[in-house]
């Protein structure tokens, strides 16, 4: 295992993700102009573009050999587009209403970049999701409570929203914000620490 690993995230969801399962790491925070990143790519190619700048933003500034670690995660459903983040109650409900009642899918892009060397890796895992039918009740109760405005597609399944879930198919843990047996296995197979 590299030492020195550093994720790229201010997420609390990550990290905890990462503490979880037994990392030991650092995080800083990069900046970048997500707006940068076309929504008219194909989900899988967006949410690896933002984590590949997410890692970038890091890993240029950092002189020593260094594992950085990028993630991005996105709601996608195929009649609305992509669900980042509610910019306010409105779009929360609006976006929870469209998931009501069916099946969305929730992309992570991963991207891990070597500072000595700059060799970069970048991949993507989906899972699908299925909600029960939401009242309206249901979900401004939940909007109200919980101001899920930091979360793609406006909830996160680990909390009061898990609810909200009738199955899933694929990584639980993507849908969180992390799939962490993928970034292990691209760790272990591509960054042989020297």
């Amino acid at each position: 295992m590299y030492k020195d690993i550093i994720l790229a995230s201010a997420s609390p969801r990550r990290k905890e993700l990462l503490l979880n399962a037994g990392y030991s790491f650092t995080v800083e925070q990069g900046t970048f102009d997500e707006d940068n990143v076309s929504k008219e790519l194909p989900v899988t190619m967006y949410v690896q573009q933002l984590a590949l700048f997410k890692a970038c933003s890091v890993a240029k500034y950092t002189r020593k050999n260094a594992l950085v670690i990028g993630a991005d995660t996105v709601v996608y459903k195929s009649d609305f587009g992509i669900m980042g983040k509610p910019c306010d109650r409105e779009e929360a409900f609006n976006m929870l209403k469209n998931l009501s009642n069916t099946h969305h899918s929730v992309y992570t892009g991963i991207s891990v970049v070597r500072t000595k060397d700059f060799k970069i890796v970048t991949d993507s895992v989906e899972t699908l999701v299925y909600f029960k039918k939401l009242s309206d009740e249901e979900i401004y109760y939940y909007i109200d409570n919980y101001r899920p405005f930091d979360k793609a597609g406006a909830y996160g399944i680990q909390e009061y929203a898990s609810r909200f879930v009738d199955k899933i198919d694929g990584d639980y843990f993507n849908v969180v914000g992390l799939p962490v047996s993928r970034l292990d296995s691209l760790i272990k197979k591509e960054f042989v620490e020297e």
